[in-house]
């Protein structure tokens, strides 16, 4: 079929047996690859009920339609697991330019299953895979395994494009349950806990490299879209806000309105959001636009420190997610401080998200008297050595490495801890955006942002934040398009410009198929459908779709909240509008 590959590449550790599966048309008709490709493989090949860190639990990776080509935005893979944070569907993706080395082995999904007998780091082309030994690699951080990987596992056959690889850092090792995967130095699969899954299979790095293209339907129609559509977008204003700023810029904004989560969940900003601002981060250090391939945007940060003790240190980084979860909720002041921390979890391949809110935990536990550990709000020395101790297992790191729900309920901070499903939020606070705690409670992975951005019509006018009704509408439109970019492996930030109708000109260019809005919706829902499935045979419960005490009880200082009745609203109507039970059952509406 056009626009894909028609293979799978299915790698039993255990056995050291790799077979080459073809997919049907019919297939990629019905599920685009991607996120809705993995979802199903998912679905057919764990076994319900599968320990995350067993060998019975598969680990996929896929690009998409636009990966390697022409088309904008596409500069991506996907991963997809069970959870061994929240023991749900997990889904993670990453940018760069190791995508396009994923894209280059001809594979329209790559399944992990099984378990290495010891330290491997996989080579992987369009003829298969090589397995190689890791025992001195085992223990370095994710960088160094990133970079000697390449060095030394890379086939560069001759037709071969550029080798990429992915790898994971001590975190991953000893199987802290938020690791990431790493790829391009700082890019990072961060969320959910895919890295301790590539440990536990005891798998440090893969390679990637070959000479396979995407075949298009209409390659000229295709290479004319990406002209007019660079032509068309390269200019917009917003484009030209992420150059400039990264998502740097949103700390004033979340601020501004209220909604930078601040001290750990107990405010809606900060007395000192402008010295971690991403004006004043720009204005102190040496920081340039840096963007993955394909990509005429450039959000990201290639940052040189240039002033106080880690002078010096270079990053792509840091992102508003880490500025929130350590500068907010951590009380950090210091960009400085913040962009160390960052390269310090990146490292060791630790989520910065899940890490910081962990380390606004413990802050509060040491506050009301639940541990005996020296922490505090603003002490950045603290929380570095905190971060090192959750990567390593060691002494209160060992607890925190098992994640919120674990670390709550043993130093019975429940009433307090911030999460939705064991995965904590992103820096969007819903007692003032509203709709995004419908987002976060009804996310398959746990409280992510991700599965909307629907802080974008909130904070740009498109309907009130405090508004309650008709948002679940407005919200599944938003849910069911950006479902259609994960299962083309699409970037969020071109959100604004592959619309609905955009979508439907290029798919038809990509892959011959006619794909109406209809088409799409269909897929969409289907999709979404099911990640539901996989979660309620997972044991999902309606109550795991609720947010947590310290959102709907406790209002912020500004006097914003969200109650329970509100939350429940918003739920039971997007229950409805997805024609899902009230337990949220699909199918059962």
């Amino acid at each position: 079929m056009f626009g894909y590959y028609n293979r799978i590449l299915t790698i039993n550790l255990s056995t050291r047996i790799a077979t080459i599966e073809p997919i049907a048309d019919e297939v990629l008709t019905e599920c685009f690859g991607g996120k809705g490709l993995a979802t199903r493989l998912l679905l057919e090949r764990n076994k319900p009920g599968v320990d995350p860190l067993s060998p019975d639990n598969h680990l996929i990776f896929a690009t998409g339609s636009f990966c390697g080509g022409r088309l904008w935005g596409g500069s991506r893979y996907g991963v997809y697991t069970k959870s061994p944070l929240t023991g749900f569907y997990a889904e993670s993706y990453s940018g760069g330019k190791v995508p396009e080395a994923i894209d280059s082995a001809g594979f329209d999904a790559i399944i992990l299953s099984g378990r290495s007998e010891s330290p491997t780091v996989l080579s992987i082309t369009p003829e298969g895979v090589e397995f190689h030994d890791a025992g001195d690699l085992w223990g370095t951080d994710s960088i160094t395994a990133e970079e000697q990987a390449v060095a030394r596992f890379a086939p560069n056959s001759e037709g071969y494009r550029k080798p990429g690889a992915v790898s994971i850092g001590p975190a991953g090792e000893n199987l802290v349950k938020f690791a990431l995967i790493a790829n391009d130095k700082w890019r990072c699969a961060g969320r959910t806990g895919a890295g301790a899954v590539m440990g536990a299979k005891l798998v440090k790095a893969i390679v990637f490299q070959g000479d396979r293209k995407r075949e298009y339907f209409d390659p000229d129609g295709v290479a004319q879209y990406a002209r007019e559509f660079a032509s068309k977008n390269s200019q917009l204003p917003g484009v030209k806000g992420y150059k400039a700023m990264g998502t740097t810029m949103m700390v004033t904004l979340m601020n501004s309105v209220g909604a930078f989560p601040a001290k750990y969940w107990s405010q809606g900003s900060c007395e000192h959001s402008e010295q971690i601002s991403g004006e004043r981060f720009h204005k102190e250090h040496d920081v340039q636009p840096h963007a993955c391939a394909k990509c005429f945007m450039a959000c990201g940060r290639m940052a040189t420190i240039k002033k106080g003790r880690h002078t010096g240190l270079k990053i792509e980084g840091p992102e508003y997610e880490t500025i929130y979860s350590f500068g907010g909720l951590c009380m950090v002041d210091d960009m400085a401080e913040i962009a160390h921390l960052n390269d310090l979890c990146d490292r060791l391949g630790m989520d910065t998200i899940t890490a910081g809110n962990l380390c606004g935990l413990a802050i509060e536990a040491k506050a009301r008297g639940r541990i005996d550990f020296d922490i505090e709000y603003g002490n950045a020395d603290q929380i570095a050595t905190l971060v090192q101790m959750m990567s390593a297992r060691e002494g209160i790191g060992e607890v925190l490495a098992n994640g919120i729900i674990f670390a709550s309920q043993l130093w019975d901070l429940e009433d307090i801890a911030v999460h939705v499903k064991g995965l904590e939020p992103a820096g969007y606070d819903p007692r003032t955006l509203k709709g995004m705690g419908l987002t976060f409670g009804t996310s398959p992975r746990g409280a992510c942002h991700l599965r909307t951005t629907f802080y974008k019509p909130e904070l740009s006018g498109l309907i009130p934040p405090e508004q309650i009704e008709n948002k679940a509408e407005m919200l599944i439109d938003y849910e069911d398009r950006l479902n259609i970019f994960d299962t083309l492996v699409l970037c969020r930030f071109y959100r604004d410009m592959y619309t609905w109708e955009e979508l439907e000109t290029i798919l038809s260019r990509v892959t011959g198929q006619s794909s109406d809005r209809e088409d799409l919706l269909r897929v969409a829902k289907n999709i979404i459908n099911m990640t539901r499935v996989f979660n309620l045979q997972e044991g999902l419960q309606v109550q795991d779709d609720r947010l947590p005490r310290r959102l709907t009880k406790e209002a912020l200082p500004s006097g914003k909240s969200l109650s329970e009745d509100e939350m429940e609203y918003m739920l039971q109507d997007y229950y409805r509008l997805r024609g899902w039970s009230e337990a949220g059952i699909p199918g059962k509406g």
